[in-house]
């Protein structure tokens, strides 16, 4: 294929041929003969005249070829001291009975599955069972809301719901049945029947219409894989929209899978037979690409992991995971990386475990700072590639290519688009910047294949939310530049630059400077309002573990020291004077920090808290901060 520049033009020069081609790593029921419908834009829909089963993809063309007694899952849940190796047949036997399930209670292609699960075998099963079949399954995180698992089920008014009676964060068990029916209660839309995963952690007491998951599953008769065409959806995925109400991302079948199995060998460099650990859930986009259907499309094995990188029980799982099936590929977020330094900045845990099969470490999800990425770099002594995507995008938009060349590392940029993505950045007039200059980061359309192609049912809002403030471009949302060697530089969050006196500083620029120290594990800028400057910067800093701060002072010599080393690096324009320590940023359960949050807090606003938070403590404790009730 050549090395990435030859790649990259190829997907330019020639794009029907480049993602015909890339097609073919499938099966298809009805073999596409052109990539792109463009006839109605910005609807692009790709492989229009294809149909194809992405669940047959990923599991029975596996099992047609000899491979069937080869690994595909492999569950390790440290939570419940559970450890489940899933063959391609057993998971193909699985999956054709609960499609059976599925297809007993009425479910048929275009029909809609809400899966509301922990991480366990049967949620990668449900997903699948809902794509053999041709339904649209739609993954809630396990332990969300009521009320917000309403709104999901009102939007997306599934016919089934698949749960569980409880999900584990963490040592807590959390029940699921009863929020699940106060979901029912507060929704509008009733579905036909919930199917309900009984775990030994927390029996759930099952009502009219439920259906426990082992009866149901005992009697039911397995279900063919039903082909569909390409451009009808897999999935609806929700993110969190600006108005309160979560926009169901549309994923298509054919293009997706095409573009999930070019990334695999090309992205990853994991094919069949190897292993690939991505440490996320199945409730997020990482955990659908990366867990679920990228691996098993290419025929690796992928790991299934139930509990944290820290304290289920210690700080070495992730080493002892990957040990013991012969990771060749860790993925996870950045924030994971920093849990990980604050609890064991020696690295202790890593050489206890035999490592040498890791060949790489994607990181994704937030913004990956030098400093982490220098302390896995040095600590693992491989490969570390940041790499930037959206739930919106699918799979990766700019990234370090593995499996076709590594590109020199410039720390703070995950490097060059991906095949597909034409980035650009512009200024807020539309007009392109000249390279090594801010701006808002987008692509121009089409978007390649694997990317979202509406919201469910509101083409109106996808248009408004992405493709309306530049015309043939999609917004990112994300603000950074591109340097003269093409590398994308993504600073954070447009709404993370803040106008200090007529300065536009990025708070992304100052995190990077704080995490600089050496006492520092991780670290959050947040622009505060001032009536002044407009806005001021203020910090928040977690220090490592095993660092002494107990001396009389060192909170303020710190403090002193951090407004030192910004102000040298950034001058005083920066104007950052105010930083806290404190013992932990609040997150989303995907590891983001809730910076949108914490300024509404520091501004004097009712903020809401977001149904996405992993621990409402943190954010209690931080708004004491912020609000000045302590110190």
């Amino acid at each position: 294929m050549g090395g990435y520049d030859e790649v990259y033009a190829a997907s330019v020069a020639d794009r029907e041929g480049f993602w015909l081609a890339a097609a073919e790593a499938l099966d298809w029921h009805r073999t596409p003969t052109r990539a792109l419908d463009d006839g109605r834009p910005p609807f692009y829909r790709w492989f229009p005249d294809g149909e194809l089963n992405v669940a047959h993809n990923a599991l029975d063309r596996h099992v047609a070829a000899g491979r069937g007694e080869q690994a595909a899952l492999v569950y390790d849940s440290p939570v419940t001291g559970t450890r489940l190796t899933y063959t391609y047949a057993r998971l193909t036997q699985e999956v054709a009975a609960f499609a059976g399930v599925l297809r007993g209670l009425g479910v048929v292609a275009g029909d809609r599955v809400v899966v509301y699960l922990p991480m366990v075998p049967e949620a990668v099963i449900a997903m699948l069972a809902c794509a053999r079949i041709g339904a649209v399954h739609s993954v809630v995180f396990g332990g969300f809301a009521a009320n917000e698992l309403a709104v999901r089920i009102d939007d997306a008014t599934p016919k089934v719901v698949v749960s569980a009676s409880c999900g584990i964060e963490g040592k807590r068990v959390i029940e699921y049945k009863p929020l699940l029916d106060r979901a029912l209660e507060l929704a509008t839309h009733r579905p036909g029947n919930c199917v309900i995963l009984q775990r030994p952690q927390a029996k759930a007491t099952l009502g009219p219409g439920d259906l426990d998951w082992a009866e149901a599953v005992a009697s039911a008769a397995p279900a063919d894989p039903v082909p569909v065409k390409s451009t009808d959806p897999l999935y609806v995925l929700y993110t969190s929209g600006t108005t309160g109400k979560p926009k169901g991302v549309v994923r298509d079948s054919g293009g997706y899978a095409t573009a999930l199995a070019w990334s695999m060998p090309n992205v990853y460099d994991v094919g069949p037979g190897q292993t690939i650990f991505t440490a996320s859930d199945v409730g997020w986009v990482v955990g659908h690409s990366y867990i679920v259907y990228a691996p098993l499309l290419a025929g690796a094995t992928t790991v299934l992991y139930e509990g944290k990188p820290v304290g289920t029980p210690d700080a070495g799982q992730f080493w002892r995971v990957c040990a013991e099936n012969g990771v060749r590929s860790l993925f996870t977020a950045p924030t994971a990386f920093r849990a990980l330094r604050k609890e064991d900045p020696e690295g202790e845990y890593a050489r206890q475990h035999d490592l040498s099969g890791l060949r790489y470490l994607f990181l994704a999800g937030e913004r990956l700072d030098p400093e982490t990425y220098h302390w896995a770099s040095e600590l693992l002594e491989i490969p570390v590639i940041d790499h930037w995507w959206q739930t919106e995008t699918g799979w990766p938009i700019v990234a370090d290519p593995a499996g076709i060349e590594l590109l020199p590392v410039k720390p703070g940029s995950p490097t060059k688009p991906l095949p597909g993505w034409d980035i650009r950045v512009l200024d807020a007039n539309g007009a392109q910047v000249p390279a090594g200059q801010d701006g808002a980061i987008v692509a121009k359309l089409p978007l390649p294949p694997g990317a979202f192609s509406t919201l469910w049912n509101d083409d109106g809002r996808f248009v408004d939310s992405y493709l309306a403030a530049f015309e043939g471009y999609y917004l990112t949302g994300d603000g950074g530049r591109i340097d003269e060697d093409g590398y994308v530089f993504v600073m954070g969050r447009t709404d993370d630059v803040i106008n200090v006196a007529g300065h536009r500083l990025s708070t992304g620029g100052m995190e990077e400077i704080l995490a600089m120290h050496p006492d520092v594990a991780e670290c959050a800028v947040i622009g505060v309002a001032d009536a002044l400057k407009g806005q001021l910067p203020r910090g928040f800093v977690v220090l490592k573990a095993g660092v002494d701060d107990s001396a009389e002072g060192y909170g303020a010599g710190l403090r002193k020291e951090l407004v030192a080393l910004v102000r040298d690096r950034l001058g005083a324009v920066a104007s950052l004077k105010e930083i806290d320590i404190v013992p932990a940023l609040p997150k989303t359960r995907s590891g983001k920090i809730l910076r949108k949050t914490m300024r509404g807090i520091a501004d004097g606003l009712d903020e809401p808290v977001p149904s996405t938070i992993e621990d409402r403590s943190v954010l209690d404790a931080l708004r004491a901060v912020l609000r000045g009730d302590t110190r």
